[in-house]
């Protein structure tokens, strides 16, 4: 029994599920406020998988690449749980997210404003490590990779790449689905998916210098 959080994109996000049966799952799109929603949807997908959180095996949490302080609220929420319940709390990528379900070569991109996407190459596992690029090296990268065979596009970055990849096909997927989180997660090992965040940049707002 696994309850998945998602707080990296615009929305607070959560799922439940028992072994491959999707007990409940919520979104809740919003691109600030967070902290003030997460308690709520996470109370309300209890209450609608009919799940005590005593009942949960594991939990499984979002670390990013995303926003920076949304991604924060979703792990200090979960670890707190976990830690409560003192059960395994597990880090899934939202680029791994975002792919989840998904068999081929595909790219999962997000728009990471800038002029750059944060993005993954998959075919089966992840080929390349999680970064953030120019969409033109990202794609350069990916050709490589796959070739001359255009791969899935999947995630907001995908208008960014798509001039790259002539004939590839979209999926317009703005959010990662939280019962994909709750997936990976009850998947991974909790030794090497640790609950840490994942920057791919420095933030925007800095401290003065001294």
């Amino acid at each position: 029994m696994v309850l998945a959080i998602d707080t990296c994109l615009a929305a607070s996000s959560a799922a439940v599920i028992d072994g491959d049966r999707t007990l409940a799952s919520r979104t809740e799109p919003m691109m600030r406020g967070h902290q003030e929603a997460l308690g709520g949807v996470v109370r309300e997908t209890m209450a609608q998988a009919g799940v005590a959180f005593a009942d949960l095996d594991r939990i499984a949490v979002t670390v990013g690449p995303g926003s920076f302080t949304g991604l924060r609220v979703g792990l200090a929420f979960a670890k707190g749980l976990a830690t409560a319940l003192n059960i395994p709390c597990i880090g899934i990528g939202t680029l791994d997210a975002l792919a989840e379900g998904r068999d081929g070569p595909r790219i999962a991109a997000i728009d990471a404003k800038k002029d750059q996407i944060y993005w993954r190459a998959f075919d089966g596992k992840g080929l390349v490590d999680p970064a953030a690029q120019p969409a033109s090296e990202a794609a350069e990268i990916a050709k490589g990779l796959f070739g001359g065979s255009p791969p899935l596009l999947i995630g907001s970055g995908s208008a960014l790449l798509i001039e790259h990849f002539p004939g590839a096909e979209i999926v317009d997927r703005p959010l990662a689905d939280p019962a994909a989180v709750a997936r990976l997660g009850a998947q991974a090992d909790p030794e090497t998916a640790p609950p840490a965040p994942l920057y791919l940049r420095p933030p925007y707002a800095t401290l003065p210098d001294a």
